[in-house]
């Protein structure tokens, strides 16, 4: 009589699991959330009991941390920090340098349009401060003197300024890489089924109960509205948009995606949607084509293999490249 209420109990299990994946009734995630890089960062698992969820969210949340201490410019003893300071060639962590060699090959790949070198244009324009500026154009042209793809050189650790005053910024991949990062350990501690959102820098874990997650995508000018829902599985997808960060000052809208060329905001997009492999490839081809522009940058997201995009124009134009869902 045991055995067969034993067998009635893990069949009726069974039953409501299928029914949950199949009827789209999935169980409560466990979702937490924390302040990190300056962003909430939001963390729903699916698929595990909730003591295994939150020591997995909790150790994903620690290596998002230790990333923010190793590379933000806001934090005065990181390495990017130290980088800004230094005057001479200074050793690295192993991590610090791969991931600037990254920056450094989206920037040649978009022909300086992304650049981890505009430390010294993002503080003079302040724009994430309590009192943003707008600097004249002889203090954006002194800001942006000497940057560009070829002012780093990185080999194996010791990396090399072309000009001592030179600052770095890894804003615009360094999110992304802590979104991976935090990935990696989610699907180490056996995670089959998670979202990982930072800001809009977002990786998912498989699939959502079967079926593909659907990414609602921010309308950049009308707040709440999604403008397209994208269907994606294992992917990461990253928005760069001139809504996020910005202020306003004699009806002019300023933002934090700055074109390297100009020292100036970027004029030409209202945002773009990157979707790639990981979210630090992402990020940082979303910033470039933000500053390319429609054409350009859709030209670039086209020439990457495993990438594809989504480009609303300044005056509200979609463009979007063959292989986007």
């Amino acid at each position: 009589m045991l055995k067969k209420s034993a067998l009635l109990i893990v069949l009726v299990l069974i039953v409501v699991v299928v029914g949950w994946y199949r009827f789209g009734r999935v169980p409560e995630p466990v979702d937490r959330t924390a302040l990190i890089m300056g962003t909430l960062v939001e963390i729903k698992i699916y698929d595990q009991d909730q003591s295994t969820a939150n020591h997995a969210i909790n150790a994903a949340f620690e290596e998002m941390s230790r990333i923010e201490q190793l590379m933000s410019r806001h934090v005065e003893s990181s390495e990017i920090s130290l980088l800004s300071r230094a005057t001479e060639p200074l050793a690295v962590s192993q991590e610090t340098a791969d991931l600037i060699i990254a920056g450094q090959h989206i920037a040649h790949l978009s022909h300086g349009a992304f650049d981890v070198t505009l430390g010294r244009l993002k503080e003079l324009w302040a724009i994430n401060s309590d009192h943003p500026y707008v600097p004249t154009e002889a203090e954006r042209q002194q800001a942006i003197t000497g940057i560009g793809p070829d002012a780093l050189r990185v080999a194996g650790r010791i990396v090399t300024k072309s000009d001592p005053a030179l600052q770095l910024d890894l804003g615009g991949i360094a999110k992304g890489y802590a979104v991976d990062r935090a990935v990696a350990l989610l699907r180490k501690a056996g995670i089959t089924s998670a979202a990982v959102n930072a800001g809009g820098d977002i990786s998912l874990i498989g699939d959502h109960a079967g079926q593909p997650w659907r990414i609602g995508i921010q309308h950049p000018r009308k707040q709440g509205e999604v403008l397209v829902t994208l269907p994606l599985v294992n992917r990461a997808v990253v928005t760069s948009g001139d809504y996020e960060r910005f202020f306003e000052r004699d009806g002019i809208r300023y933002h934090h995606i700055f074109d390297p060329m100009t020292g100036a905001p970027a004029r030409l997009c209202q945002s773009v949607t990157v979707v790639a492999a990981d979210a630090a490839t992402a990020d940082a081809l979303a910033t470039a084509a933000f500053v390319l522009g429609p054409e350009q940058g859709l030209q670039l997201l086209e020439s990457e293999k495993g990438v594809e995009g989504l480009i609303v124009a300044l005056n509200g134009t979609l463009s979007k490249t063959s292989g986007l869902p």
